[in-house]
């Protein structure tokens, strides 16, 4: 038997389970696995020599087929680069499949090099660790692989799906001889059938009438991925029953009649009476993280009587309002449908043609929308030329059906008071499961390596700079669009309370710079523009989100300090 056959019955065991994409970071440990991906003909690998890059591009491609990604690495310190990635896909539910190589245990504090201890290296933020065997003689050991392998690759994707590492411990030889063929056997497919949970009719139905004896019902919705059968049932239940939904740019609802996305505006006044009429009796949450500091907030001091939060996966008892009464274990879609259903129906047999219970609180929400609306469209009429404006003329851009990308800090929560209309059809991702400014750029250049839409991310200077390796790849997506606003420093430390009072702010905090993306462009081979007020951005965006062959950059360069008054000015209307 050639050497390397168990590492190629292994890749070929994880490709008959329905791995599609690998993502490789050179080493000589590694190579029999980089060796046995490479030369698989089902398999689409991609080189990425930066691990910590390679995990969020691999993050980013998860993202768009909802499917695991493989990350292969050498041992040592390389696998630490993967803790960032790895930490956001656990809180993010992205599954992604570890393929660390490791030398065998026995060097381990034997000053070999690139020996580290790697088995539960990532803790409590992998949904679980496996040691595979280093020797393959036995036919239990050979048993073990295949058994882990089936079990592995179906934990990454069942119920809340995340990270699963495979550490690899593998000895020399590790390279084929010219004369080994590359044959790989086929290995024992254990099927997974998902469950489906259901709740029991007498609990629906206690739901249902819980539902009905609550006067003021608002559905919260926190990140979500772009799901059209959600929009719509939602929207059916505001425009039907009189309930708001509200959600932040992250929850891929947009704007709209029904939806309410001026949360951080709206919830950011003072007014006690008008916060007061805003409380829910009942609150129902579904998605992962919020983003406003406001809106979470708000929903602690004001709780409802009654919080459902609909949960269907994980064993985590998510209670961020410190309010949870009722957590429901089923998918939110099918809920919600079932809900709309079951009341559609109710009232039908009652004989209600028009409902107007709750319109008075639908109608509060929705003028406290239209206000929120006109403060910032006000802040932006008067504001110069800063960061602000041009998330703004960005947004207005954007391709339909395209996707959008939101770096940490700033961008994310410019673009959250600007919002997008839901007729854009924009899917909106951001890392905010960490939310780390690490690791923004390679999720995107991930994300646009399988699609074919446009790509667009929104991204600040130090994310930028910090995660600019990202862009060492080769064959960059065409269809990526980075849009870099410029202003030289960390410019949201400018703006929180804290540290803008601090007389160590601008050293300490700020990271001030004076780099720009042209080298970095000239580097890895994109379309470069850059420009600094918004006549010039209005005539680059003309072209910017056109077809062409190679991804663009579009530097927007403001002053920072300009942002910091436009940005108190906005705080000052409220």
């Amino acid at each position: 038997m050639p050497v390397l056959q168990p590492i190629l019955n292994l890749v070929e065991l994880l490709h008959q389970k329905g791995l599609r994409d690998v993502v490789v970071s050179p080493g000589s440990r590694s190579a029999p696995l980089t060796i046995a991906v490479a030369r698989h003909p089902g398999l689409r690998v991609r080189v990425v020599p930066d691990e910590r890059a390679a995990g969020f591009t691999a993050l980013g491609m998860a993202q768009q087929t909802q499917t695991p990604v493989a990350l292969i690495c050498t041992s040592g310190s390389a696998v630490y680069n993967l803790s960032p990635a790895v930490a956001e896909a656990y809180f993010q539910q992205v599954p992604l499949l570890l393929l660390t190589a490791d030398r065998p245990h026995e060097w381990l504090h034997q000053q070999d090099g690139q020996t580290i201890d790697q088995a539960n290296i990532f803790g409590t933020h992998v949904k679980r660790s496996y040691d595979l065997p280093a020797d393959y003689s036995h036919a239990d050991a050979r048993w073990f692989i295949e058994r882990t392998i089936n079990e592995a690759f179906d934990l990454s994707r069942l119920g809340a799906p995340g990270p699963v590492h495979m550490n690899v411990p593998l000895r020399e030889p590790f390279y084929p001889k010219p004369d080994d063929v590359y044959r790989p056997e086929r290995g024992r497919v254990i099927e997974q059938l998902p469950v489906l949970p259901q709740l029991a009719p007498d609990t629906w139905h206690r739901l249902l009438t819980d539902w009905e004896r609550a006067e003021r019902k608002l559905i919260l919705v926190g990140q979500t991925t772009y799901q059209p059968a959600l929009q719509q049932v939602l929207a059916q239940i505001g425009r039907e029953l009189n309930v708001p939904v509200v959600g932040e740019i992250i929850s891929n609802l947009g704007r709209g009649e029904f939806f309410i996305s001026q949360s951080d505006t709206i919830l950011g006044q003072p007014d006690e009476e008008e916060l007061q009429n805003l409380r829910p009796d009942l609150l129902i949450t579904l998605g992962n993280s919020f983003l406003t500091r406001n809106l979470k907030t708000y929903f602690r001091r004001y709780p409802a009587v009654q919080h459902w939060h609909i949960q269907p996966h994980g064993d985590r008892l998510i209670d961020s309002f410190q309010s949870l009464t009722t957590r429901i274990p089923v998918k939110p879609v099918s809920f919600f449908q079932k809900l709309f259903a079951d009341l559609d129906y109710q009232h039908f047999r009652e004989g209600i043609e028009e409902d107007d219970e709750g319109a008075d609180y639908l109608t509060a929400w929705q003028a406290a929308e239209q206000a929120a609306r006109r403060v910032v469209a006000q802040s932006l009429r008067e504001s110069p030329f800063t960061d602000w404006v041009a998330t703004q003329a960005i947004l207005d851009a954007l391709p339909a059906k395209s996707h959008l990308h939101l770096a940490n800090s700033m961008p994310v929560r410019y673009a959250n008071m600007c919002g997008l209309e839901a007729s854009q059809e924009i899917q909106v991702w951001a890392n905010r499961g960490t939310s780390g400014i690490d690791g923004t750029l390679s999720t995107a250049v991930g994300a646009a390596l399988r699609t074919d839409a446009i790509v667009t991310v929104l991204i600040g200077d130090v994310s930028f700079f910090y995660d600019r390796n990202g862009l060492w790849q080769q064959a960059l997506p065409a269809n990526l669009r980075i849009v870099l606003l410029n202003n030289s420093a960390g410019h949201i430390f400018r703006i929180i309370d804290g540290p803008s009072q601090q007389p160590e702010l601008e050293t300490f905090f700020e990271t001030p710079h004076q780099l720009t993306a042209e080298r970095t462009c000239a580097d890895f081979g994109l379309g470069y523009t850059q420009v600094a007020d918004l006549g010039t951005l209005g005539t680059a965006l003309g072209t910017f989100f056109d077809p062409a062959d190679l991804p663009k950059l579009l530097e927007i360069t403001t002053d920072k300090y300009a942002n910091t008054d436009a940005f108190k000015a906005y705080k000052q209307r409220l």
